[in-house]
């Protein structure tokens, strides 16, 4: 499911800085909210938003951007609770072993790596169940293996 020209890779740390605002202030269009988005967002408030706990927070941040957006968060779209933490353990992940300190390389080096394929949390869960309303819901257990 990985797109064959690879990853859309950020220009610099003001892109990812832009999408991040974007997403908490609803001004990002509808349009730049893509798969690298979501990652590079995800990064940004990670490392740059102490004021904002990923775990407790990103279900209301993504849903009030999805609504701002004309978007629904329902049974069969908008936010997405267990991919949204899979990727935060993704992310988390990944800057555990990244030795880059600039935003941009890490974003960028993230999205060419496991954790920032679409595909990655069907490492840790089958299609079934990744893709069920509960998981969409609520946070659901893997049941391949543990994230790690």
């Amino acid at each position: 499911m990985t797109n064959e020209e690879g990853p859309r890779l950020f220009a610099d740390d003001d892109a990812i800085r832009h999408i991040g605002r974007g997403l908490l202030d609803r001004s990002l269009p509808k349009e730049d909210w893509t798969h690298e988005a979501h990652l590079a967002a995800c990064l940004w408030i990670v490392t740059e938003r102490p004021d904002i706990d990923p775990d407790r927070d990103m279900r209301a941040i993504i849903s009030g951007y999805n609504e701002a957006v004309g978007g629904v968060n329902d049974d069969h779209g908008g936010y997405h609770d267990t991919i949204t933490h899979c990727f935060i353990a993704g992310v988390r992940n990944w800057l555990a072993r990244c030795e880059s300190r600039a935003l941009v390389e890490r974003v960028n080096g993230l999205l060419e790596t496991d954790e920032g394929q679409r595909d990655w949390p069907l490492r840790f869960y089958s299609r079934d169940l990744l893709f069920s309303v509960d998981a969409r819901r609520d946070r659901v257990a893997p049941d391949i293996k543990s994230l790690p």
